[in-house]
């Protein structure tokens, strides 16, 4: 069974592919100098691409973990999270607060997806 890593740096890969399923590294947003509609919806612009590029796209999510930084942001962030995911196809999903690796960032994800 090969493991297929892509965009491998030292510490991680972006994407890694075994069996048919697709592990995305943690995203985050494009500009952490925006509000949470914008970092969320930057954040989920890079997983559609890094799916993209790994064979699969939206429809197969298998599963998303969630990080944000206040609660207090729940409903915006869902909101912007509602209208990107494709009727019946809303993975398992998890959200939890979490302290961010900087100060300015508002929200990450994490996926698990299947290949197309």
């Amino acid at each position: 069974m090969t493991i297929e890593r892509i965009q491998t740096k030292q510490r991680m890969s972006r994407i890694v592919k075994h069996n048919g399923v697709i592990y995305l590294c943690g995203q985050v947003c494009g500009d952490a100098t925006q509000g949470i509609t914008e970092q969320t919806q930057t954040m989920l612009d890079k997983v559609d691409t890094l799916l993209a590029e790994a064979g699969s796209d939206r429809e197969h999510i298998l599963s998303a973990t969630i990080y944000i930084k206040d609660m207090e942001d729940f409903a915006q962030m869902n909101a912007v999270w509602d209208s990107w995911v494709p009727e019946g196809h809303a993975p398992a999903r998890a959200c939890v607060s979490a302290s961010m690796a900087r100060e300015a960032l508002l929200v990450e994800i994490s996926i698990v997806a299947a290949e197309k």
